[in-house]
């Protein structure tokens, strides 16, 4: 078994899917018309498959995300990962490393709808996740 994609719910799919391109994802496609509404799948460079679907109702109303507490990307270099956002109109926050070393680095910014995404810079050498060698 393994965790394929997360759907987040949008309230004006135009304005996400613009701050999701920004972000990095590359929109793969589009189901509509579902039970949920319209779906739209995204991926991340280099990833073979979808990791986020926007799922899109028009009549749904005000997007709560309250039911959901953050979701993480890995990216190569968080510095210039900040540069690159901000000249693309996306605020994100100062870089901190959550162990005080020169090369593990997060930062947080908030989508359109308010959901919070965690940008992660791995340690060289450090495996691309969490495992359970992070956990002494």
């Amino acid at each position: 078994m393994r965790t394929l994609h997360i759907g987040l719910r949008v309230a004006d799919l135009e304005r996400s899917l613009a701050f999701y391109t920004r972000l990095g994802y590359q929109k793969l496609g589009e189901v509509p018309e579902t039970a949920f509404g319209s779906l739209t799948m995204l991926k991340l460079p280099g990833d073979e498959f979808v990791s986020l679907e926007l799922v899109h109702e028009p009549t749904g109303g005000q997007v709560d995300p309250g039911g959901l507490n953050h979701f993480v990307i890995q990216v190569e270099a968080l510095h210039d990962t900040i540069d690159r956002l901000t000249g693309q109109g996306i605020d994100a926050e100062p870089p901190k490393s959550p162990d005080g070393s020169d090369d593990f680095w997060t930062s947080w910014l908030t989508d359109p709808d308010g959901y919070r995404i965690e940008l992660v810079e791995w340690p060289p050498g450090h495996p691309d996740g969490i495992t359970a060698a992070d956990f002494p």
